[in-house]
């Protein structure tokens, strides 16, 4: 992965990019934040669902998995539709299904709805992060897509740390209105995207063209400038792209963030638990982490953006993460072991944006919005396996170090495997091919 590009051309493709940017941008990251939040919520819901509905932890993990069962099922469909109706009217219906199907876990009544409805949210929300990174190929060239995607992704730290702090607050709400403090965690944060809905309807254009903010000459320099780049594959069937071995490859490669990235974050606020933290004091905790999360997310594309991206963008954070995890459990003394997880949750977020942007530029078209929604969905099944297995193996073994050992180890063997096989992928990514 060499990535050493030339700079946007001329100041006047700088002031288009700045223009898109303060108009596009702050939206996608506000929506961003309210998915993150949606699926993190169950974390601190756990902390007294678990016992309301009489399941077990293994049990629980599972419901919580099944989110990314309906979303495998259903992101690249969902892809295909955006590609088609355009951002505006898809990002919008997204919005409105998942607010509404948050609302309804709040009044959970047993195991079998809870299931349902977690599943039903995956369905819901199929389709918005990679439908964001193939929004973001219509609107920016290949040398800024990486940073972009940085500067989106932030939005996930941003919302471990708004949902750690409400989280612990919104527990403490129960009796409120008749309400438990897990049923309030997910009524409190179903409402704001059904608020969003109508925003995004008015706010956000599907396409370059359509954008009122941006003049017909700043239209033409992105069209111009967008059109100007090497296309690295021949674009065929949007469903073709489900299949495209190269698609696959990195599928499975990227298989392993997820999974570090939702093991943690879903094991986290119970690991603080540990430490005899209060459900406020668990919240508050919780936002260092993200924090930290944050700061790589800006640092390491901006490095990558000045000194060219390489391999080792990606490798080197996952083996930081895959170090941190195991020292998380095996170092002695508890903030020892919260800076290890402070560290493994940076480093399993920092590669994200420089994975991110490979697919971003190899793929193209209807290609691209199927392809990277193959990727994400097949990728984010780690979150599936992540939320049913550091459950149950804490479950079977009474280990806390169980569950960090095979989310460290499945880090450092996809670290490898990103090593030795981007180089081949992207090398054969030809134009003649």
């Amino acid at each position: 992965m060499h990535d050493r590009r030339s700079p946007i051309d001329g100041a006047a493709g700088e002031r288009v990019l700045r223009r898109i940017s303060r108009r596009l941008m702050p939206l996608l990251f506000i929506l961003y934040l309210l998915a993150y939040i949606d699926r993190q919520n169950v974390s601190y819901a756990k902390l007294e669902m678990v016992d309301a509905l009489g399941l077990s932890e293994a049990a629980y993990g599972l419901g919580a998995s099944l989110f990314f069962l309906g979303y495998f099922l259903f992101e690249a469909p969902s892809n295909v539709i955006l590609a088609r109706v355009g951002a505006r009217v898809w990002f919008a219906r997204i919005l409105g299904t998942w607010g509404l199907i948050t609302i309804a876990l709040g009044f959970t009544r047993d195991a079998t709805m809870f299931y349902v409805l977690r599943f039903l949210l995956g369905v819901a929300e199929a389709g918005f992060f990679p439908g964001v990174l193939f929004v973001l190929t219509l609107w920016y060239p290949q040398a800024r897509r990486a940073q972009m995607v940085g500067w989106f992704m932030i939005a996930s730290a941003v919302a471990n740390a708004i949902g750690s702090l409400i989280g612990g607050a919104l527990l403490e709400m129960g009796g409120l209105w008749g309400l438990a403090g897990w049923q309030w965690i997910f009524v409190a944060t179903g409402i704001p995207a059904m608020l969003m809905t109508p925003v995004v309807l008015l706010a956000l254009p599907s396409r370059p063209e359509d954008a009122r903010f941006l003049s017909p000459a700043d239209k033409a320099w992105l069209a111009d400038t967008l059109a100007a780049e090497p296309a690295q594959v021949v674009e065929g069937s949007a469903w073709r792209a489900m299949v495209d071995p190269d698609v696959l490859r990195l599928a499975a490669l990227y298989f392993a963030m997820p999974l570090g990235a939702y093991g943690l974050s879903y094991w986290l606020p119970t690991i603080v638990r540990g430490f005899g933290a209060t459900n406020l004091q668990n919240g508050l905790l919780n936002i260092v982490p993200w924090a930290c999360v944050g700061l790589a997310l800006w640092a390491l594309p901006r490095h990558a953006a000045r000194h060219g991206a390489s391999r080792w963008h990606i490798v080197g954070p996952m083996l930081v993460a895959a170090a941190a995890l195991v020292g998380s459990v095996v170092l002695p003394g508890a903030p020892i072991k919260f800076a290890c997880l402070c560290l493994a949750a940076a480093a399993v977020f920092a590669g994200q944006p420089m994975f991110w942007s490979v697919p971003q530029r190899l793929l193209t078209g209807a290609h691209a919005a199927a392809g990277l929604a193959a990727i994400n969905s097949i990728g984010n099944l780690g979150g599936f396996a992540a939320q049913n297995a550091v459950p149950a193996i804490r479950d079977a073994t009474g280990s806390n170090l169980a569950p960090m050992a095979l989310l460290s180890f499945v880090l450092a063997l996809s670290a490898a495997g990103f090593f030795l096989l981007l180089p081949r992928i992207e090398r054969g990514r030809s134009p003649a091919r």
